[in-house]
């Protein structure tokens, strides 16, 4: 299968090329500058010179492909909403070169994306919230919007992915800890994070491309909730800082933006996910390899 990646150069991105092209794949991805050019050729990969704001990029590279796996997302947190709803229109241009085929499309979200949960782990039948209240829905919406016009889509929600250099959002609290000198939690520190390691994520994109079932869900989550005070002390303990509680009201000032994600209770299961895709996770968990960092000045 020739496979369209978005975002082939990134974290997650850069583990499903080669995990694509070790089982036999061919890979197209996606890449703006010489940098990523050569480091596609490097893994063994052809690159597709585009980027996210050109639509027509992202339609070429789609329609030269057997399928097609959407990983990227603008990242940076001042412009959020603006980035939700380019992500919108990103999952149009690449589900409109597929229309007609059954060509699959995997979509990326994410498990707090999902209107289910209120502190029992979310599932993968879990309908998504409206992106009016969770802006990052938009991506989900887009899903079943392509779906709608006949596109065979399916949607990967990610936990927290990590290894030892990156942890998702974690790696913002690390950040915080070094910068305020302590690792923190609110409260008792009982509210829950799912994660998954990079590997495992990527694996799981690739065995959900193979099957190619439409209307799917998956949740590539290996640990279903690690509970924060348990994440902020591995921090501690790593990073040589003394660990601590702030209340709810301190936490807006001490972590910025994450603050609204670091209260949160977001358990999910991958039972469903693990039982259609044959998908084992094998990686170390979380708070072990917070404990052998790499990065963040470890």
């Amino acid at each position: 299968m020739r496979v369209f990646v978005t975002g082939a150069t990134g974290f997650v991105g850069s583990a499903l090329v080669a995990d694509l092209i070790a089982a036999g794949h061919q890979v197209l991805g996606l890449t703006r500058s010489e940098a990523g050019a050569r480091a596609l050729a490097a893994a063994g990969a052809e690159a597709h010179e585009g980027s996210l704001a050109d639509l027509d990029s992202l339609k070429s590279g789609a329609a030269r492909s057997d399928g097609v796996v959407h990983l990227a997302f603008n990242h940076d947190f001042s412009t959020y909403l603006a980035n939700c709803e380019d992500d919108r229109q990103v999952i149009a241009a690449l589900a409109s070169a597929l229309v007609g085929t059954d060509r699959p499309l995997l979509v990326t979200s994410g498990t707090g994306m999902s209107a289910g949960g209120q502190g029992q782990p979310v599932k993968e039948d879990d309908p998504p919230a409206s992106a009016a209240a969770v802006p990052r829905a938009a991506s989900e919406e887009a899903a079943e919007a392509a779906a709608a016009e006949g596109v065979n889509v399916s949607v990967v929600r990610l936990p927290q992915v990590h290894d030892t250099e990156k942890q998702g959002l974690i790696t913002y609290a690390i950040a915080s800890a070094q910068e305020k000198g302590v690792s923190t939690y609110v409260g008792a520190g009982e509210n829950r994070w799912p994660a998954a390691h990079r590997l495992d994520t990527a694996r799981l994109y690739r065995l959900a491309l193979e099957r190619g079932e439409r209307g799917a869900r998956y949740h590539a989550v290996a640990e279903e909730g690690v509970p924060m005070r348990a994440i902020a002390e591995a921090i501690g303990r790593r990073m040589g800082l003394p660990t601590a509680s702030i209340s709810p009201e301190e936490a807006p000032a001490h972590y910025g933006w994450l603050a609204g994600f670091a209260m949160l209770d977001l358990p999910a299961s991958s039972h469903e996910t693990r039982k259609r895709l044959n998908w084992r996770p094998t990686g170390p968990g979380l708070l072990a390899d917070i404990e052998h960092l790499r990065r963040q000045g470890a």
